[in-house]
């Protein structure tokens, strides 16, 4: 966090910490202010912009002698207590329901409970879409006329949609509100899976589900936004665990449910069709969602006061210093979207880490394809038992799930460095090329018995929510002002090199052998072992070379 406003402006706090916290995310200074050293300019820039003519009030309904204090603006701000960082513990984690007086929509409330579950949900949701026609990529083929080359392809498109996405909905949720980013991505996620359902060639299949991909890819970016809206710093280990288990539980859960609705109806359509009807209801749901992000609520707020009192004087903090800095809206989108490439290319934290997610994302879908050789080509076993052995996956993602509270005694131990962060990742590192190696020497065999592969996979599934939680969060943690940003980045990599997988994966095994093929994806894993120690040793020193990095001293 930053300083308390007082020390520096000698006088009462114009806004508070949560505020200043929330404005350091949304970023709108001059295009130029890419390093920390323009929070500087930021908070010189609002004691002077707020200095003068200005009331301040929370959000309560004014009374007449507030409005009767001269022609000076009243400015909007949260009471102490007040924001999404000082909710209680069971409205963080529970969604608000809009009009609770409605019997149905209060119906709804032990469905949708959860803020921070309710957010994963949307990622589980996105990520069951890009695996579950996996169920039956073959049956698809053949009932579209092309190659199993070709229908891949559905695979790699909507897994390139993720990271394209990001770079236009990650800033616009930073301007416009989490909420209406999540009911738009919903809405058109839901349309774009229709043509999918209904294709009668691959043209419209390939289409459908590249536009699909793209319109979902919001909650892959922007719940992690939800979450540091609502939850400090401190305590943003659990959640952030909940949400990435659920970015990785939704490929491991896809090919189950595919396999077993093709298996059962002989129909590779149903698969999209069930799809469909998951994501029409999720959108339903999506709309009684609540606002988490500050800056939005409170300009929601003056807006509401100067439309009762017919006047024009409130405002809130972010809007003077966005009429301040003379920026216009098409500059701030411009700036946020260049910003993710910037990160990639010349910050090490983002580029490397991203570069390790990338290899842990790519074997997630090496999976989608190496079960099905292991176990329906050389095991003969169906589609839908295939699909159930991914939950050997989900295994070892619960076992993840579990050792979170062990990271998050290690985090205390030193808390507010970026660092701290990495023993899970450092651990996982270890686990990881053990898993690869199991699974590439009992999967090639039909005489060693199946349990062998469960249990590679269920090392797999551990090592890889346990890299991916402590990655992700050390990369938020050491761009915290700039974190949309640098989690686009990683998306960004991540999408792209993940989206090629389907393309050759089948051809390594086929061609290798499936033995040599898991061997050489262990050794790769061994090579890039390194890289969370380098950090964990030498990651301080890199951020305070970077001129774009959140220096320690920022927080308090």
């Amino acid at each position: 966090m930053l300083e308390p406003v007082e020390a520096e402006f000698a006088r009462p706090p114009i806004y508070t910490t949560e505020q200043e916290e929330a404005l350091q995310d949304e970023d709108v200074e001059t295009p130029d202010a890419l390093s920390p050293a323009g929070l500087e300019r930021h908070r010189t820039q609002m004691s002077r912009v707020l200095s003068t003519h200005l009331t301040r009030v929370g959000t309560h309904t004014p009374d007449s002698n507030e409005l009767e204090k001269g022609n000076g603006e009243i400015l909007v701000e949260f009471e102490e207590g007040e924001g999404p960082r000082n909710w209680s513990q069971g409205k963080k984690w529970q969604v608000g329901i809009s009009y609770p007086h409605q019997y149905l929509l209060s119906r709804l409330r032990w469905i949708y409970r959860f803020a921070t579950m309710s957010t994963s949900f949307l990622c589980l949701t996105v990520a069951l879409g890009s695996a579950m026609p996996t169920g039956d990529l073959p049956g698809t083929a053949e009932g579209l006329h092309v190659s199993d080359e070709a229908i891949y392809l559905s695979i790699t498109l909507f897994v390139v949609g993720f990271g394209v996405g990001p770079l236009f909905f990650a800033p616009l949720s930073e301007l416009v509100g989490r909420k209406p980013i999540y009911c738009i991505s919903i809405f058109f996620y839901f349309i774009f899976t229709l043509p999918s359902c209904l294709a009668k060639n691959i043209a419209t299949m390939l289409a459908g589900r590249m536009l699909a991909g793209i319109a979902s890819s919001a909650p892959m970016t922007n719940v992690g936004g939800t979450i540091s809206d609502i939850w400090a710093v401190e305590e943003r280990g659990i959640p952030m665990a909940v949400f990435s288990s659920a970015i990785f539980m939704g490929p491991c859960l896809g090919p189950l449910f595919g396999g077993w609705i093709s298996y059962k109806t002989h129909q590779w359509r149903w698969i999209y069709w069930v799809l469909f009807i998951l994501v029409g209801v999720v959108f339903g749901l999506t709309l009684l969602m609540p606002e988490t992000l500050g800056v939005v609520i409170l300009k929601r707020r003056a807006a509401k006061l100067n439309k009762a009192h017919k006047t024009k004087r409130y405002v809130t903090a972010h809007q003077k210093l966005q009429e301040s800095s003379g920026v216009s809206f098409g500059q701030i989108l411009k700036t946020a979207m260049i910003r993710p490439f910037i990160l990639m290319f010349l910050e090490p934290v983002v580029l490397f880490m991203s570069f390790y997610l990338s290899f842990i994302y790519s074997l997630l879908y090496a999976t989608f394809f190496a079960f099905p050789i292991a176990f329906e080509e050389i095991r003969g076993w169906n589609p839908g038992m295939t699909g159930v052995a991914f939950l050997s996956i989900v295994v070892g993602i619960m076992i993840a799930m579990f050792l979170i509270p062990i990271q998050e005694r290690l985090y205390a131990r030193k808390p507010g460095h970026p660092e701290s962060r990495l023993y899970p990742m450092m651990f996982g590192a270890v686990l990881l090329p053990i898993s690869l190696f199991i699974i590439a020497f009992t999967g090639a065999y039909a005489q060693v018995h199946w349990m062998g592969m469960m249990v590679g996979g269920a090392l797999f599934g551990c090592c890889m929510v346990s890299v991916y939680i402590s990655a992700n969060s050390y990369i938020v943690d050491s761009y915290a002002h700039v974190a949309a940003s640098a989690v686009a980045a990683k998306t960004l990599m991540r999408s792209l090199i993940g989206a090629s997988v389907p393309l050759w994966i089948t051809q390594l095994f086929h061609n290798l052998g499936f033995q040599y093929a898991g061997l050489f994806l262990a050794l790769v894993a061994c090579c890039i072992g390194f890289i969370p120690y380098i950090f964990f040793f030498k990651g301080e020193s890199i951020r305070k070379a970077s001129k774009r990095a959140f220096k320690p001293a920022e927080k308090s």
